[in-house]
């Protein structure tokens, strides 16, 4: 009995220090709002944190959670339907939880008492809530919540046809919401027009896979082989392209991923939510429907317009997976279509040609045909 009352209170002071020390950025868990099997809502209580004017209080002993904005006191109690509004009782539509080191409460008391304006976006399967003009956006998880023992990344070979063609492809399938999974972008010898090997650029970084990124000056017999487009990590600019269009894939500290076009791309970094960003394209899909624009993204190249070739392509399915795929002799309205059947509901195409490579537990699916300059990183924190 002794040991079982030792290992309660344990448990209820790591949970205590989950909820009072303050996390370094490295720290930081990823936040994603939750919609369970019975179309509740829930966010984590550390988002609301991060609202100015919002305090929470966490009494381990009572299980209570307390949110205080401006006078408006909204109490909890884990496992409980029962809440109290400035010491009222109220009822809840459902029971705030604890899963891993986070506790989540119901979004709808949270709404309606404090203030906060919520939007959906279908396209990113995303919430962003909003309160006093400022703007959190949070990826939502559907069903069940993932499980910190589940593979983090997962390799196939598939086929698919295109027409009267096959295509012999490779696939990557990374589960972005998985608690353990970073993304990162890397420039080759971490400075801006270098090359280098794509499985040297994984390994130094410790990815646990890796795919070739955007476009670059390749043929150039110069030592500097300039970068085309955008490229971020870390929340900051690498490199800039402005007036460029060509799509972008970019991605927050919460792994919600999405593709935009380039000349958004400026306003919505200096909204401060963008982590990572590669700018190749054109895109491939959009919400599930082949759009593809390669003239208005400012492709010139018959390779592009017309020509087939090894590709590489990045995709975002519904549900936060990301889709890492190369495959040979395909136009880009045909990889499109791959794309689609491999289950991405936005779709981007990367550099290609000799550049096209993916890497994937120590070693090359795919074998680029000469170095290159920048690389998406699929990491484990």
């Amino acid at each position: 009995m002794s040991r079982r009352i030792t290992s309660i209170m344990l448990s209820a002071a790591l949970l205590l220090l989950a909820w009072t020390t303050p996390a370094t950025a490295s720290q930081t868990p990823k936040m994603m709002a939750y919609v369970n099997q019975n179309s509740q809502s829930f966010i984590p209580v550390g988002l609301l944190k991060e609202i100015e004017g919002v305090k929470v209080n966490y009494q381990a002993a009572e299980k209570k959670i307390e949110v205080t904005r401006e006078g408006t006191k909204l109490t909890f109690f884990l496992g409980q339907k029962n809440a109290l509004i400035n010491g009222s009782k109220i009822q809840i539509p459902a029971a705030p939880f604890i899963e891993g080191s986070s506790a989540y409460v119901p979004l709808q008391p949270i709404s309606r008492y404090l203030g906060m304006q919520l939007s959906w976006d279908k396209s990113s399967s995303s919430l962003a809530i909003t309160s006093q003009g400022e703007t959190k956006v949070l990826p939502v998880l559907s069903g069940s919540f993932i499980n910190a023992g589940a593979k983090l990344v997962v390799h196939s070979k598939r086929t698919f046809r295109v027409g009267s063609r096959s295509f012999n492809t490779q696939v990557v399938t990374v589960s972005l919401l998985h608690p353990k999974i970073k993304l990162d972008v890397a420039l080759a010898h971490n400075k801006v027009g270098a090359v280098e090997d794509l499985r040297s650029i994984a390994k130094r970084s410790g990815a646990l896979a890796a795919i070739n990124g955007t476009y670059f000056d390749a043929y150039t017999t110069g030592a500097f082989k300039a970068p085309y487009g955008y490229i971020a990590s870390g929340g900051s600019i690498l490199k800039t392209a402005p007036g460029d269009n060509r799509s972008i894939f970019i991605y927050d500290r919460n792994n919600l991923a999405t593709i935009v076009p380039g000349l958004t791309f400026k306003d919505r970094f200096e909204e401060g939510r963008i982590e990572g960003a590669i700018q190749a394209g054109p895109r491939l899909l959009t919400d599930g429907k082949i759009s593809i624009d390669v003239r208005n993204e400012g492709f010139k190249d018959p390779k592009i317009l017309s020509g087939g070739g090894a590709r590489s392509a990045i995709g975002i399915t519904k549900d936060h997976k990301l889709i890492l795929l190369t495959t040979s002799g395909a136009t880009i309205p045909q990889l499109a279509e791959i794309m689609k059947q491999a289950g991405a509901y936005q779709a981007m195409n990367l550099d290609g040609g000799a550049s096209s490579g993916l890497y994937y537990n120590g070693s090359y699916l795919t074998t680029p045909g000469r170095q290159i300059s920048n690389a998406i990183l699929i990491q484990s924190k």
